[in-house]
């Protein structure tokens, strides 16, 4: 039987294929304030600058690929079980061809019904004012905005608590419930930490081993050492 490797990324891991972190150090998204953009009181303000962002949002996804990091962890299916849970709303995990993902944050190339959470629509293109489901409400982008429920975050307890290894990639760990998730790890579990500016002791947690690497050089390296030499 495989052991179990999880997997939590964040922004990080997507940053050298040229999606921006969530927040720039000015505490915008893209220029725009998150209050405006993720949140259901700024959705119910104004719907359509909502939808516009995401609309934006979702086109950039057709420009990038996956980077270095992606592909990486894609390779350690082959000798191990590998869940990604991921708080990144893109696809790229899915592209470079990872099988298990879970996306705790949702997707942008997703859409839902607002009377119905469980009616959800793959979507590639604009979303606008009028696009209904089936049952006649308006479609909002599928994404866990702030003070929303994270629907994913059960299943990913549960992923976590049978981790044979722990892997956290490219996340400030600030992000709450996601950054709860490394207390849900069986206590013997090794964790390592890929972070170019890692925020978390190395006392934190027993058997922690930092990175203080960026995702798509660190991420390559240790896959390697994985596969070569396993844990």
């Amino acid at each position: 039987m495989k052991k179990k490797i999880v997997v939590l990324t964040g922004a990080g891991v997507s940053a050298k294929s040229g999606i921006k972190t969530f927040r720039d150090a000015d505490g915008l998204w893209e220029g725009h304030d998150v209050m405006e953009v993720a949140t259901p009181h700024g959705y119910a303000s104004n719907p359509s600058l909502v939808l516009n962002f995401y609309n934006e949002r979702r086109k950039q996804l057709f420009s990038v690929s996956p980077n270095e990091a992606h592909n990486a962890l894609v390779l350690l299916e082959e000798y191990y079980e590998v869940t990604i849970i991921t708080q990144n709303v893109d696809d790229l995990h899915e592209r470079a061809g990872s099988s298990q993902v879970i996306h705790l944050h949702g997707e942008l190339l997703k859409v839902r019904s607002t009377i119905d959470p469980n009616l959800i629509i793959d979507w590639e293109s604009d979303l606008h004012l009028g696009d209904t489901c089936e049952k006649g409400s308006q479609l909002r982008p599928h994404i866990v905005w702030f003070g929303e429920e994270v629907p994913m975050l059960d299943k990913a307890i549960e992923i976590t608590q049978e981790a044979d290894m722990l892997m956290i990639i490219g996340t400030s760990m600030q992000v709450y419930p996601a950054a709860s998730l490394v207390h849900f790890a069986p206590d013997r579990t090794p964790i390592y930490f890929i972070d170019p500016k890692p925020n978390m002791s190395p006392t934190a947690f027993k058997n922690l081993i930092i990175i203080e690497e960026t995702a798509a050089n660190g991420v390559p390296t240790l896959v390697g050492d994985l596969i070569d030499k396993g844990f």
